[in-house]
């Protein structure tokens, strides 16, 4: 598989990825605000942040892949997303009245990872 291919089945991947959790993320929004319409001011807060943490992580991960250096470098990916969503998402999450400690926005980028690492990458296709 050359690499550009590599690269384009990454891609899809978080894509997926993004997609389910939007998918159902935003409906539980919806029915939460509906259910509970005090609470809509703080789910639409952290529906915010969550989506930052989405856009900041898929934004380093395609660096990375780009770069060919996608395994091993966690530490390295996670400061980045910090340093692009960290402040952002800590004052969103304030706004709904969390408090959002900088290891508690960490834990927070770790789930969106695991979340969009539970697609697995397909095998390559073997020629018949």
């Amino acid at each position: 598989m050359s690499f550009l291919a590599v690269l384009e089945e990454v891609g899809k991947d978080f894509e997926k990825g993004l997609i389910w959790a939007v998918k159902y993320a935003v409906p539980v929004e919806k029915l939460v605000g509906l259910l509970f319409p005090q609470a809509a001011p703080a789910v639409a807060a952290v529906a915010d942040a969550t989506t930052l943490i989405q856009g900041a992580v898929l934004l380093v991960e395609q660096k990375y892949a780009a770069s060919g250096a996608q395994h091993g470098t966690g530490a390295q990916k996670l400061a980045e997303v910090m340093a692009l969503a960290g402040s952002a998402v800590t004052s969103l999450l304030q706004q709904a009245g969390i408090l959002a400690t900088t290891g508690y926005v960490e834990s927070l980028v770790s789930a969106v990872v695991g979340v969009l690492n539970v697609q697995a990458m397909p095998a390559a296709k073997t020629a018949a």
